[in-house]
């Protein structure tokens, strides 16, 4: 027999806590920083008291959509001026965010769900700050990928984050062809639309008995945390219509063994002649060095020069 959910206990007495309210205001945030914000992926009681005292603190807040960020400040009862930041404006508003710095202020960014800049944006904005000789401080909280892989219960201590593969087909599949003797976990995201196709290009690449992790909606009401081999994958999916909804982080088991020293060599030189040749011509080269295939070393090397793009 289940057991009920215990009642929530008061989290005012937390907070009024004057040993922790004390710690947080004695916390150093200087001037003219950057300050990298985790908030939360879903629940929205997933975030540090630090970082609500920094945006507290903070002259303005540089976040992914405005309206989203508007909300979650909300709820927190916080009101800052807001600076729209996206994939689409990430260069130009890092000017404006680089001359606000400049004068002194301290500026939070954050993006709509985690931690900025692992597959989201942000990471533009970073760089250039830190180009133009100024701070950047992170305060650390919520992430998918890290959230997943620490209930996947796969065993290994090295993870391959590769966030979103790529939207066509062609190029998804070359990527995951050249991580198929990949030791480390690896982790994907993914959007309920493009759940079924990439589910079944992994089939393709790993094939059926390498166990796959499907973790969906992560903090929320109807989260699903979901284990089996890629050859029982599509079952699950189609099995519920809503497992086609909400964003999934996808952890497959590394290769059963790490790849050749052989297949290591190939990398090491193809990642070298891609700084200067075609991949054609990398390929070619690789074969003459290496003496191995040139068509598998240009497989390779397409998904070498996929994965620096």
């Amino acid at each position: 027999m289940s057991q009920a959910t215990p009642p929530l206990q008061p989290i005012q007495p937390l907070l009024a806590n004057a040993a922790i309210m004390e710690a947080v205001s004695r916390q150093n945030y200087p001037a003219a920083t950057l300050y990298v914000v985790a908030t939360p992926i879903g629940n929205v009681c997933d975030i540090s008291l630090r970082a609500l005292h920094l945006l507290a603190l903070a002259d303005a807040v540089a976040c992914e959509d405005t309206r989203n960020t508007a909300q979650l400040m909300t709820r927190y009862g916080l009101h800052k001026p807001l600076i729209a930041a996206h994939q689409h404006n990430e260069r130009e508003v890092a000017d404006k965010i680089i001359a606000r710095l400049q004068a002194g202020e301290r500026i939070a960014l954050v993006s709509d769900a985690g931690t900025p800049g692992v597959s989201d944006p942000g990471a533009k904005i970073v760089d250039a700050v830190r180009q133009a000789g100024l701070q950047v401080s992170p305060l650390p909280g919520a992430s998918a990928a890290i959230s997943a892989l620490s209930a996947s219960g796969l065993i290994h201590d090295q993870f391959h984050f590769i966030g979103f593969l790529p939207a066509k087909a062609g190029q998804r599949d070359t990527l995951l062809q050249g991580l198929t003797s990949v030791a480390a976990t690896m982790i994907f995201y993914e959007a309920p639309h493009r759940i079924i196709d990439s589910t079944q290009a992994m089939l393709t690449a790993f094939g059926a008995e390498r166990p796959v992790v499907f973790a969906r909606e992560l903090t929320k009401l109807f989260e699903e945390i979901h284990r089996c081999t890629l050859g029982e994958a599509q079952a699950w999916l189609t099995a519920d219509s809503h497992r086609e909804k909400g964003e999934y982080v996808v952890l497959i088991q590394g290769a059963a063994s790490a790849a050749s020293d052989d297949q290591l060599e190939a990398r090491r030189i193809l990642s070298i002649l891609l700084n200067e040749c075609s991949v054609k011509q990398a390929a070619s080269l690789a074969a003459q060095i290496t003496g191995q295939k040139k068509n598998a070393l240009y497989e390779l090397a397409l998904a070498l020069k996929s994965a620096q793009e």
